[in-house]
């Protein structure tokens, strides 16, 4: 088994032709995570990182062209539809396949620069540098070391002011390797007037010992512009899914996180925006659906510094056959924020007497014309609505379903029409 050392991270810094502070980073990423504990808040996690591959990287790298993508990865892609949903109506799509991107291929340019993170590194090293650890820092927490100790893939994404893309970008990111590790790294600046839709989607393979994604995303958002980053997560039960994903928003822009999650073992991940301009807003509308064997631990953080902020944080959770789906967000609103509105809702399903959900919130006002309104609330399927529903001639498993989708319609309104029939696929699976 490959082991975590500063040797192998000389080696893996070696073999990307990186620049000499790219592998000081890394090396000052992996003291650090040498010396850092797991949190001390959510579910317990229990890595053995003797047991993880960090590298696999077996077939030729970054592909324009599908038919020479090695066979074994276009039939797993294709599987998995997204090639057919590139055609239809994505401007650029980028696979993950282990370590690395595989494929690439990008239809609208108008100035905008769209690369695997390796690629912006060599080719826009002063751009890259600017922006590459300076929202999330490598010494948050231990899986933030980590990924700046390893990290491999992911997407850089600018968008040059003023321009506006019709159709989103979308990254797809697969693990297939028995105890792989995934640290992808992805950075998108959209400046300023500008607007962008971003879409990812993660599955793994099935193995009965664990495998981890810790990836790492770093957001700017510019003055009055628009950026929406929509996610559908279906680990596998045996993946730790820990993710640190954060955006920065200036003067009347947006920032908008769709956020799925359906599968894993155990997920951290609480999308936040730091709304740093007047007038600028952050939304977060997220569902967590959590099976046997599952911890899902997910929700936003909204961190108000301008003045008339504003931010939305909607959790839809769901537990079912012995599952946990737990909210965790922050919502604060600073001394300086003045006039500033937020709104936090969670509400919850049970399916069952094994399941169980529970919501741990944050939320501070630190001045006087601000205001954060929060609303939880928590029910069990509705057995009269059963009754009706089987009384009509469907069976139980039926029944319980379309309550699932009426409850999650919300977010399935902000997806493609491709993404909401694939989370309905997910959801009957």
């Amino acid at each position: 088994m490959q082991k975590l050392t500063k040797e192998f991270i000389i080696e893996l810094s070696k073999s990307k032709n990186e620049p000499k502070w790219m592998l000081d980073f890394r090396l000052q990423s992996y003291e650090k995570f040498k010396s850092l504990d797991n949190p001390k808040f959510g579910p317990l996690i229990d890595i053995s990182f003797d047991d993880i591959l960090y590298y696999k990287n077996e077939y030729a790298k970054n592909k324009d062209n599908w038919e020479e993508v090695d066979e074994n990865v276009k039939n797993t892609f294709q599987e998995l539809g997204v090639i057919d949903a590139e055609e239809k109506y994505l401007a650029g799509v980028s696979n993950q396949y282990e370590s690395e991107v595989v494929y690439h291929k990008q239809k609208e340019d108008k100035g905008v620069i769209f690369l695997s993170t390796d690629e912006a590194l060599q080719q826009y090293p002063d751009l890259f540098k600017k922006y590459f650890n300076n929202l999330v820092k490598y010494d948050e927490n231990k899986y933030t070391a980590l990924n700046g100790a390893v990290w491999s893939g992911g997407t850089f994404i600018y968008v040059p002011k003023g321009v506006s893309l019709d159709r989103p970008l979308q990254s797809y990111f697969r693990i297939d390797t028995k105890n792989l590790g995934q640290f992808e790294r992805t950075i998108i600046i959209v400046d300023d007037e500008a607007s962008l839709s971003y879409i990812e989607g993660c599955t793994a393979k099935s193995y009965s010992s664990t495998s981890l994604h810790a990836g790492v995303v770093e957001i700017y958002v510019g003055k009055h512009a628009n950026m929406r980053y929509s996610t559908i997560q279906n680990w596998s039960t045996d993946v730790y899914n820990l993710v640190t994903k954060r955006a920065i928003v200036a003067d009347y822009g947006k920032m908008e996180w769709i956020d799925g999650n359906i599968g894993s073992k155990i997920t951290m991940k609480y999308p936040s925006c730091i709304l740093k301009g007047d007038y600028a807003v952050g939304n977060s509308l997220s569902i967590a659906y959590a099976k046997n064997g599952q911890i899902l631990d997910a929700g936003a953080k909204m961190i108000h510094l301008g003045k008339n902020t504003k931010s939305n944080i909607i959790s839809k959770s769901i537990a079912e056959s012995g599952g946990i789906a737990n909210y965790r967000g922050t919502t604060k609103i600073t001394k300086e924020a003045t006039n500033s509105t937020a709104l936090v809702k969670c509400d919850t399903i049970i399916i069952d007497k094994y399941s169980k959900s529970d919501t741990y919130p944050t939320n501070i006002v630190l001045n006087n014309s601000s205001s954060i309104a929060h609303e939880a609330t928590v029910s069990k399927v509705d057995e009269d609505k059963l009754f009706y529903l089987m009384s009509k001639g469907l069976d139980m498993d039926r029944a319980k379903e379309l309550i699932i989708m009426g409850f999650i319609s919300d977010f399935k309104k902000e997806l493609p029409m491709e993404y909401a029939i694939e989370l309905n696929r997910l959801i009957k699976d």
